[in-house]
């Protein structure tokens, strides 16, 4: 009976160290979530991955510097639920974001909004505000 119960243990012990990983997610602290930043820039490229995908974005400033932008979006699943696809966006394709900054400052940021050049309009932030 003892062994029975130590087994038990030793299985459930195993289970919740395991699936506890799983279960962990980051926080969105790193994003200054009361303020929305519009770019508009060219997609380098577009990662369709888990847990969230990301947009690379080529934005040039006033004074005509070239800069890359890192944009979180949802996750794959999260993404087809609003009508994304893993073509969505191509490299090339010039866009009009809106998103959430870094707090600390760096060319980055959380989606909220992705607008094509034919105007069309797509969602996408992990934080689930897609407005504007």
């Amino acid at each position: 009976m003892i062994k029975r119960l130590v087994l038990v243990g030793l299985i459930g012990l195993a289970m919740a160290l395991f699936t506890a990983p799983m279960l962990a997610h980051h926080s969105f602290a790193a994003f200054d979530l009361s303020k929305t930043v519009t770019l508009v820039g060219v997609v380098k490229e577009f990662q369709w991955l888990n847990p969230h995908s990301w947009i690379q974005l080529m934005v040039t400033d006033s004074n005509g510097k070239e800069m890359e932008w890192s944009i979180e979006t949802s996750s794959p699943s999260g993404l087809s639920r609003q009508g994304w696809k893993p073509k969505s966006l191509k490299p090339g394709d010039h866009i009009t974001v809106t998103m959430h900054p870094m707090r600390d400052g760096k060319p980055g940021g959380s989606l909220v909004t992705t607008t094509l050049a034919d105007g069309t309009k797509i969602g996408g932030s992990p934080v689930g505000d897609a407005k504007e």
